[in-house]
């Protein structure tokens, strides 16, 4: 069968096109995550993510001038964050923990946690106003 594999000209060349992502990301909020760690308590939800962002706002004043326990620190907003699936600020505190061992980009890794902080932070408002 030397022809079985022969490719038709139509199928020689296909520009590449990126995959959309399997659940729109249109949130900095996985609010199916934040559900099902409330067990969808749409009270408890508003609870649960009013005290994030207070808690948010005193830990990054904590950090503000790099501590010596900015680790832990980022470590707490680390856990917290993945609790209501605010995943861009847990990965972010992740950095910041790692910048913080290691010594290097400190600076930059506190910027992007306060900008993913910020947008979990508005998002979380637009939410409580409804």
């Amino acid at each position: 069968m030397p022809g079985a594999f022969a490719m038709t000209p139509e199928l020689q060349r296909m520009d590449w096109m990126p995959s959309p992502p399997l659940a729109p990301i249109d949130s900095p909020l996985d609010l199916d995550h934040l559900s099902r760690m409330t067990l969808g308590d749409a009270e408890l939800e508003q609870e649960v993510l009013a005290m994030f962002a207070e808690q948010a706002v005193r830990l990054l004043a904590a950090m503000a001038a790099l501590p010596a326990d900015t680790g832990a620190l980022a470590h707490k907003l680390k856990g917290s964050a993945r609790g209501i699936g605010a995943f861009a600020v847990a990965d972010a505190a992740a950095s910041l923990e790692t910048a913080v061992r290691t010594g290097h980009d400190r600076l930059h890794a506190l910027a992007a946690l306060k900008e993913a902080v910020a947008e979990v932070r508005a998002a979380i408002a637009a939410i409580l106003k409804h």
